[in-house]
């Protein structure tokens, strides 16, 4: 099994949807972000230089998410796992991505989850 980094829950507004007016409205979506790559040298170390700053990815989930418009799910998680394997390098990257309320009353979230490798 790989060595992970998780990030779980994230909440992040998206300007994310089908018509002009629903990416208008930047809706917040939930974010799940694992990030694949060797943990041996921070967990030996014990130095912040021999990982991969989760704040940093969450830097980069966020800008994605807010800074440029989405038609579909699908979208918005594979352009936060382009930005993270192209800015860190990591092994894979997996991205679930939920979008709350989508169809209000009868659907807690719909989305997506898609694993990226490194090329």
């Amino acid at each position: 099994m790989p060595d992970t980094i998780l990030l779980e829950g994230i909440q992040v507004p998206a300007a994310l949807g089908v018509t002009a007016a629903e990416r208008r409205m930047r809706r917040p979506v939930r974010l799940d972000i694992e990030v694949e790559t060797d943990l041996d040298a921070a967990g030996r170390t014990d130095r912040i230089q021999s990982t991969v700053h989760y704040k940093r990815i969450f830097e980069i989930a966020q800008d994605v998410a807010s800074n440029q418009e989405h038609k579909l799910v699908e979208a918005l998680g594979q352009r936060i796992a382009d930005a993270i394997l192209e800015k860190f390098g990591v092994d894979a990257v997996t991205i679930t991505v939920r979008k709350p309320s989508p169809i209000a009353g009868v659907l807690e979230h719909a989305g997506i989850r898609i694993r990226r490798l490194r090329d």
